[in-house]
């Protein structure tokens, strides 16, 4: 079996464009979470979001045309796509000197639908004065209202196609749909492809537009949303009595992975090493994570079980910070039981509160936080956590400042909204 190393880091959040930019800012403690203003948001209970302010994918777009078939998530797809290939200094494509048939793809993503504003209009042509729909005035009077590509703009694996035209990649893919564990799992297939030879280097992650009108009408009603709107940026809590529901935010997190000695042989920078790869189902009601984190403590037995890692030598987890009583009390059961007496000693920390939960891209995100606290020996903090949970108490969730520590082991966490729950483990270059 082949070492995997991630040799590169594409983000793009709220808190900037770039790996750099957004892990600065992480570490300084700083949050891109406000009121909404992409759209007006006032028949919602929560009106919070981290958008990206004049996000420009054009720098990251061989072919402007595409620009016109790509929803907005796509656009944030190519981008964190790129940057990653970037980071890690490979020459790819038909003229690269890798074959791009060993190349792989794999992503995750929360897309439904097209820019729901090009069917609206044939939607209300077709609406009767009762408020039901008239089936066959759509389709005869309202059909030219249609714009023409709409169906193909909203295909769900629609990045595949874009990222893998425009980096060459011809190898195995897979697109993942779901909430948190999607781009997750993403990662660990990525980190199998490349570990068991059917991909020399794989580019992995996901990426998902949760601050938009679509997505924030579907998650307002589930109850996972916080409504401290007069709380502003302190309004995400994860682990603290005061929790009361997370805060979307819109962005893409990507890696690079590829075979650690092929990585150090041309001169690589090697952020960390994926070592295992686990996941676990709840198997409980869908939106309610199980308050005993059995899928969870499951995922994370399979990760250090396939690296061969004691729980005593983990350093850090980044956790998934659902910032709801039963998702935080879940998250502190599973690392109990999953790492017994060493839950104790470790520090474990969640970025949802300065980026917003990214989604699909939350799990990706983790990930490449996992690696950069092993390369950069710093630990992120949990923001706005003043009042640690009863439930969550005995854990180190590293309170509000970054911390300087050597991480030799991480752990990156990621649960879904079906139930579904991932675990990577990560530990720091050799």
């Amino acid at each position: 079996m082949r070492r995997v190393a991630v040799t590169g880091i594409g983000l793009v959040t709220a808190l900037g464009t770039g790996t750099d930019e957004t892990w600065q800012a992480l570490v300084a403690g700083k949050s891109a979470v406000d009121h909404l203003r992409g759209f007006d948001a006032a028949s919602l209970d929560s009106r919070l979001g981290a958008e990206i302010a004049g996000f420009d994918p054009t720098p990251y777009v061989k072919q402007r045309r595409a620009l016109r078939n790509m929803t907005r998530n796509d656009q944030l797809a190519v981008a964190g796509a790129a940057l990653a290939v970037r980071d890690a200094g490979l020459e790819l494509g038909e003229d690269g000197p890798l074959d791009p048939d060993r190349l792989g793809l794999f992503i995750g993503g929360n897309k439904e639908i097209s820019e729901p504003s090009k069917v609206l209009d044939a939607v209300l042509l077709a609406r009767n004065d009762d408020g039901t729909a008239d089936l066959r005035r759509m389709g005869t009077e309202g059909a030219a209202q249609f714009y023409p590509l709409f169906y193909v703009e909203g295909l769900q694996a629609a990045a595949l196609f874009y990222i893998s035209q425009a980096h060459g990649l011809r190898g195995t893919n897979t697109y993942f749909a779901g909430t948190g564990d999607a781009g997750a799992t993403a990662v660990g297939r990525a980190f199998r492809a490349v570990r068991r030879g059917e991909a020399t280097v794989a580019v992995a992650g996901g990426f998902d537009d949760p601050t938009s009108w679509w997505s924030m009408t579907k998650l307002d009603p589930l109850g996972v949303l916080t409504a401290s709107n007069d709380l502003g940026a302190g309004a995400f809590r994860p682990f603290d009595r005061g929790h009361d529901g997370a805060v979307t935010g819109e962005g893409a997190a990507f890696v690079v992975l590829e075979d650690l000695d092929a990585a150090r042989s041309r001169g690589a920078t090697v952020y960390a090493e994926v070592t295992g790869f686990g996941s676990g189902f709840d198997a409980g009601a869908v939106g309610m994570p199980a308050r005993d984190g059995r899928g969870l403590a499951h995922a994370i037995r399979a990760a250090l079980d396939e690296a061969g890692v004691d729980p005593a030598d983990v350093d850090y987890v980044a956790a998934d910070g659902a910032a709801t009583a039963t998702g935080d009390a879940g998250e502190a059961a599973a690392l109990r039981a999953a790492l017994g007496p060493a839950a104790g000693t470790i520090a474990a920390s969640s970025v949802k509160p300065a980026t917003g939960n990214l989604v699909a891209g939350a799990g990706p995100l983790n990930v490449a936080v996992a690696a950069l606290t092993c390369h950069h020996a710093t630990v992120p903090p949990t923001l706005n956590l003043t009042d640690v949970d009863p439930a969550c108490e005995g854990i180190d969730w590293v309170p509000r400042e970054a911390r300087n520590l050597p991480v030799g082991h991480a752990l990156a966490l990621s649960r879904g909204l079906e139930g579904q729950n991932v675990a990577l483990a990560l530990r720091a270059a050799p």
